[in-house]
């Protein structure tokens, strides 16, 4: 069972579809961890260019959903409500293999350091066991 819906995660952050890449939250330690799933579909607009007759999950969209979830670990610290987080920087990210439509993202992130509106984070995402990609970064939090 989820601890957030789509619906309360879209009440968190600002993103909306297409953009939006957080479907639940199964698990969240407010400023400490989070854990969330992304259900990769095949009428997703992007498997239109990327790569038609082998559609493949962009890189850049799993970076994203982890930044996603990475916010919302932060935001649902009290005294982060209301405002929103920023993707501030991104260090040792490593793909590991092809996302494809059916796939079931988990995103893990673990926040390492925080200090004022600034946070670190180690990200990773799975494809059922198999690390698919990881990715240290940086978030800033600010005024919405």
């Amino acid at each position: 069972m989820s601890v957030l819906s789509v619906q309360e995660v879209m009440e968190i952050i600002p993103n909306r579809y297409p953009i939006l890449f957080i479907d639940a939250v199964d698990e969240l330690e407010p400023g400490k961890r989070i854990v969330a799933r992304k259900n990769v579909t095949i009428n997703e607009e992007v498997f239109n260019g990327h790569f038609p007759g082998e559609p493949v999950f962009p890189g850049v969209f799993i970076i994203d959903a982890l930044a996603q979830a990475g916010s919302i670990a932060l935001l649902m610290q009290e005294e982060f409500k209301g405002m929103n987080g920023y993707l501030g920087g991104l260090n040792k990210v490593k793909f590991r293999q092809k996302v494809v439509p059916g796939d079931v993202l988990r995103l893990e992130v673990e926040i390492t350091k925080l200090r004022k509106n600034a946070g670190l984070a180690q990200g990773y995402a799975y494809v059922s066991e198999k690390k698919v990609c990881e990715a240290e970064m940086t978030f800033i939090i600010g005024a919405k």
